[in-house]
C-alpha cells in the first residue's frame, strides 16, 4: 500500500462585502431606471434567466418579476441557455424548476421554446438566431451573473451579452457563435453585432450580478440597454478582482468533490484550475500550474452532463455510470469545446484512483506531494492541503490552518471523506 501526503484543513479569507436584501436591491436598482417611461401597461416583458447556478437567482427573479407587474407588464420567464437542458424546451424548463423557478414561485408565466428567429447577419457572415418567443415579446429582460468565461478571453466573457447571443439563440445559435469563436474572438463579435442586437430585440435592460468568492452576490446593478456594451467590460474586472482562488500556485495533484452545470459552464472553471488554454496543462503565463486533476462525481443539479470531464485526468468510474452521454455530447459540439468531454482513466474507489495519480506526478514521493483536496471550484474558502505546503504559510496572513496535519481519510471501502464547506 502507497503512502499518502499529510493533510491539513486550511480557510481562505476572501473580501466578505455582499448584498444582504438581495430582493430590496433589485427594486432599487429598477426602480432608479424609470422603466414606466419605457414598459406600457399591458406591454409583455421576456425575462431571460441562464442555467447557472447563480446565488439567490430565485430571489432575483422573484424581486424582478414583482416590479414589473407593478408597472402593469405581462412578465413572463424564458430559458436563456443555449443548448443546455438536453437541448429541449422541457428540459430547459426543468433546469429553471430545479433552480426554484417555478410558476407559482415567481408569479408568472414560464415559456420554453428551441424555436429561433433570425435577427441579421454579423460582419463575420452568420446569422444571429434569437428565441422566438422573446422576440414576439415587446421588451426583453437579461439576468445574468458576469464573470470570467471557462473559454473566451478579453472584455466580454460569460455575462449579458453572452446571454443575448449564446444563451437566446436557443441550440442552433449557441452552435454558430461557438463555430464563429474557432475563427473569431467573442470580444470581436460582441464589437461588431453587440449594438444592433441590443436594439432589434428589444432589450430594455440588463439586470447583472457579482458574486464574491464566498458564492454571494457582491453587486446588483440594473443597466440599461444603451450603456451595457460600456459597462459590462468594467463588471468583468470587478467579478475577476473578487473571484475565489486556489491558495497555491503549483499543485502536483488536484482532488475535486464534484463537477456540475451548476458549479460551472465547463463543470469546473478553469479560470480556478489554470486550463482556460489547455486542457491539460497551464499555458506559459497562466496559474495555477496544475498537474494532474482526479474528480470523484458530478453534481445532481448537472442532471448527467458531464462536460469537463475531460479537463480531468483521473475520475472515479461512478461518474462514467452517471453520465448522461447525449446531452454531455450535445453540450459540448455546441460549444466547440468538444475535449471537454473525452473520458479520464477512471477507478472504482479514491484510493485506487489516487494511487494511479500520485504515481505520475514526477520525481516526488507521494508523502511529499503538494495535493489539494476541494468540494469544487465554486467553493474555495475551506479546503484540504498536504504538509508541502507548511512552509508557506507564515508569509500568508490570508491563510488559516484549522486542523494539524493528519492521515488522509477513507473510509472501508476506499472512499475519501468530502471536503464540507
Amino acid at each position: 500500500m502507497p503512502n499518502y501526503p499529510s493533510m491539513f484543513r486550511l480557510r481562505q479569507h476572501f473580501d466578505t462585502a455582499c448584498v444582504e436584501d438581495v430582493s430590496g436591491e433589485v427594486e432599487a436598482q429598477l426602480a432608479r431606471l424609470g422603466l414606466g417611461r419605457t414598459i406600457s401597461p399591458g406591454q409583455s416583458v421576456a425575462v431571460a434567466v441562464g442555467s447557472r447556478g447563480i446565488a439567490e437567482l430565485p430571489g432575483l427573479v422573484t424581486a424582478t418579476v414583482e416590479h414589473l407587474r407593478r408597472l402593469d407588464a405581462r412578465p413572463f420567464l424564458v430559458p436563456a441557455m443555449g443548448s443546455h437542458g438536453g437541448g429541449t424546451a422541457q428540459g430547459q424548463q426543468r433546469v429553471l424548476e430545479s433552480y426554484g423557478l417555478t410558476e407559482s414561485a415567481v408569479g408568472c408565466p414560464i415559456r420554453a421554446s428551441m424555436d429561433t428567429v433570425i435577427l441579421g447577419n454579423a460582419s463575420q457572415g452568420f446569422p444571429i438566431h434569437f428565441d422566438r418567443l422573446a422576440a414576439e415579446a415587446d421588451h426583453v429582460l437579461l439576468c445574468n451573473r458576469v464573470k470570467p468565461h471557462t473559454l473566451f478571453a478579453g472584455a466580454f466573457q460569460s455575462g449579458l451579452m453572452k446571454m443575448l447571443l449564446v444563451g437566446l439563440g436557443k441550440a442552433e445559435g449557441a452552435h454558430t457563435i461557438h463555430q464563429a469563436v474557432e475563427c473569431h474572438s467573442f470580444d470581436e463579435i460582441v464589437r461588431g453585432v453587440g449594438e444592433q442586437t441590443l436594439r432589434d430585440a428589444r432589450v430594455v435592460v440588463g439586470l447583472a450580478v457579482v458574486e464574491n468568492a464566498y458564492d454571494r452576490p457582491a453587486l446588483i446593478e440594473a443597466v440599461p440597454a444603451a450603456q451595457i456594451l460600456s459597462r459590462e467590460p468594467e463588471l468583468l474586472r470587478l467579478a475577476q478582482e473578487k473571484m475565489a482562488r486556489l491558495p497555491f500556485q503549483h499543485v502536483d495533484l488536484l482532488v475535486i468533490d464534484r463537477i456540475g452545470k451548476d458549479v460551472s459552464g465547463s463543470g469546473m472553471d478553469t479560470n480556478i484550475v489554470g486550463r482556460k488554454v489547455h486542457d491539460h496543462e497551464a499555458a506559459e503565463d497562466e496559474f495555477p500550474k496544475v498537474k494532474r486533476i482526479a474528480i470523484r462525481r458530478l453534481t445532481p443539479a448537472s442532471h448527467g452532463n458531464a462536460l469537463g470531464i475531460g479537463i480531468a485526468e483521473f475520475c472515479r468510474s461512478e461518474i462514467l455510470r452517471s453520465m448522461d452521454v447525449a446531452a454531455t455530447r450535445l453540450n459540448v459540439l455546441t460549444s466547440g469545446h468538444v475535449t471537454a468531454a473525452m473520458l479520464p482513466l477512471d477507478y472504482p474507489t479514491d484510493r485506487a484512483m489516487l494511487n494511479a495519480a500520485l504515481g505520475t506526478i514526477g520525481l516526488v514521493a507521494p508523502t511529499d506531494a503538494r495535493v489539494l483536496h476541494i468540494a469544487d471550484t465554486l467553493h474555495l474558502t475551506e479546503l484540504e492541503c498536504s504538509a508541502a505546503y507548511l512552509p508557506e504559510l507564515p508569509k500568508r496572513p490570508d491563510l488559516e490552518i484549522l486542523t494539524p496535519p493528519c492521515p488522509m481519510n477513507f473510509d472501508t471501502q476506499g472512499g475519501l471523506v468530502d471536503v464540507v464547506f
